[in-house]
């Protein structure tokens, strides 16, 4: 397998290339929302580039509910045109990404005293069905108090009068974020992780490029691009007072904490979506063989990037499910891991973080740069579409050149073919079974098929040439999965591996802390590390291990 342009190997090089040419569109920040604006402008015959202080997706992008979903909530806050919004793109994310969009059934409960009532919930998932384009198939179903016992026998039976059944899509919001980068740099974008735009450089008072260093070996590199986009998520006013024009709208951080536990202790039968106390909903979802519960809402306001799940968010959680599930009886012992991320909201005096809408704004300075802000994973194609839909305008009346039109819709992201099947799980089973065929177990052929898609295939290949170097098949498969994640995914450290490329260390860390040697081992033979690099990224997992499983008081997260 040739290395491609979104090799970590290549880093140093995909750098002086974007130095050494005046970009067309230049992005700061690698998350879902940046990764769709370099897709975009990509397709439409920009020069762009795109730069990530951390590795891609380690933010936000990263930490959300790892639901596509079509806004059921924002129905309920009145969002009407933001619910029809969402709704028709997590339809097209579906059908040009099959293998990280999938639909997951949803049971709503309902009770006597609760939100919503047993008709006002059926027509408001009516509504919400009609507004967002469900396909037929997929439109709710209401159950009476009979029926609903019998799909969900865990859910709290006293005052409970019915449910309604519907539809969410659930993906893995990193490798969606992935693929969407892969798939821009398929189309000749530039994208490189841990490299950090220090300083803004002007002319005129306008602002032309960025100082950009790359964080691993210190060099710096001057990139010029003729429009800077801000998309850097909860860092967006930081990158703003470092243009100095951070006045006006600011963004108010509000943190979402998930806790992940085995299955088995809390073996729903689907996904369930259900109100708390405090008026808020909780989401508990099954995913490979473990049952995610989320989330929080709570205003933050200490370091962004020292982001922790405290011991009153983790009671929080369990407090609501055992309610929500009382025969579970979940305790802290309980919890195998965890993930807390950042909201940035648009600040709305006088509303309640779980109140503020997650509607997007497009902010221009008075030097130029274009920033980006609010919004949510759902909408990140059409917040893409909108920032370079302004950027074309602006290059238009400078240079009177013309540009194509949005074609994202349409686009297969990377890993999406299905080779001419109506459904991504019938190839699936096809792709798995080539695994199968060249001596992979069943079970990890479909993981990886599952994980990665039309691109399995390229494993696959990496898989036979690892064999003769490898001591079993297991071990040439954890190679195989390396190498990609090194050369095709520009996974530079090891939790880049283990956190975001596979999601092992939240979904299945015995498995992580098993090879997490390993991966250190065959990352550093491939990347040139010297004995103390290996002793930097074992510590850096070790402490990521033990990150989800701490979680300090309030004031002592305060501290940190």
């Amino acid at each position: 397998m040739a290395i491609s342009h979104f090799s970590a190997k290549l880093r140093g090089h995909i750098l002086q290339e974007m130095a050494s040419n005046v970009l067309d569109l230049l992005v700061i920040g690698g998350g879902i929302t940046g990764a769709g604006i370099v897709w975009d402008a990509s397709l439409r015959g920009l020069r762009c580039g795109l730069v990530e202080m951390g590795d891609f997706a380690s933010g936000t992008s990263s930490r959300s509910t790892k639901l596509v979903h079509g806004g059921l909530r924002y129905l309920k806050q009145g969002e009407v045109k933001l619910v029809m919004e969402v709704g028709r793109e997590r339809a097209l994310l579906h059908r040009n990404a099959p293998h990280v969009v999938i639909p997951e059934p949803m049971l709503l409960p309902i009770y006597k005293g609760g939100t919503f009532g047993y008709w006002m919930s059926s027509v408001g998932l009516y509504v919400y069905d009609l507004l967002a384009g469900v396909k037929r198939k997929e439109r709710r179903r209401m159950y009476r108090r009979n029926a609903t016992i019998k799909l969900e026998p865990l859910f709290k039976q006293d005052l409970l009068i019915g449910s309604g059944y519907y539809y969410e899509y659930r993906t893995d919001d990193a490798r969606l974020t992935a693929e969407v980068m892969k798939t821009a740099v398929a189309h000749g974008a530039h994208a490189v992780n841990y490299t950090k735009a220090s300083e803004f450089l002007y002319k005129d008072g306008r602002v032309v490029g960025i100082r950009a260093t790359d964080v691993l070996s210190g060099e710096t590199y001057d990139i010029y691009a003729k429009k800077i986009v801000n998309a850097a998520g909860p860092w967006v006013d930081r990158v703003r007072q470092m243009d100095n024009s951070l006045k006006g709208k600011r963004l108010l951080l509000t943190k979402g904490v998930h806790l992940v536990v085995d299955y088995n202790r809390l073996p729903i039968r689907q996904a369930a979506y259900f109100d708390v106390p405090d008026g808020r909903m909780i989401f508990v979802i099954p995913r490979d063989g473990k049952t995610y519960i989320g989330t929080t809402d709570t205003v933050y306001k200490e370091q962004i990037e020292d982001t922790q799940a405290t011991a009153e968010d983790r009671d929080y959680l369990l407090h609501a499910t055992n309610a929500a599930f009382p025969e579970v009886k979940l305790t802290t012992a309980d919890v195998e891991s965890c993930w807390a991320g950042l909201r940035p909201l648009i600040y709305e005096e006088g509303k309640g973080p779980s109140e503020i809408s997650r509607k997007d704004e497009i902010f221009v300075s008075d030097s130029g740069l274009i920033t980006i802000a609010g919004g949510k994973l759902t909408g990140f194609r059409k917040m893409a579409e909108k920032v370079v839909d302004l950027t074309v305008k602006l290059l238009s009346e400078q240079n009177g050149s013309r540009y194509l039109p949005c074609a994202t819709a349409t686009d297969v992201l990377s890993g999406g073919n299905c080779d001419g099947f109506d459904h991504f799980d019938q190839f699936k089973k096809v792709l798995s079974m080539g695994g199968v065929k060249i001596g992979i177990e069943e079970r990890t052929a479909t993981l990886l098929a599952s994980r990665y898609g039309s691109n399995v295939n390229d494993l696959f290949q990496l898989y036979e040439g690892a064999l003769a170097q490898a001591g079993s098949p297991e071990e040439a498969a954890l190679m195989a999965e390396v190498t990609y994640g090194i050369e095709r995914e520009m996974a530079v450290c090891a939790v880049d591996f283990l956190i975001r490329r596979t999601g092992m260390l939240l979904f299945d860390r015995p498995r992580a802390e098993k090879i997490k040697d390993d991966v250190i081992r065959l990352m550093g033979d491939a990347l040139g590390w010297d004995a103390a690099e290996r002793e930097r990224q074992s510590a850096e997992v070790d402490r990521q291990l033990a990150l989800v499983k701490e979680f300090p008081h309030e004031k002592a997260a305060a501290k940190t």
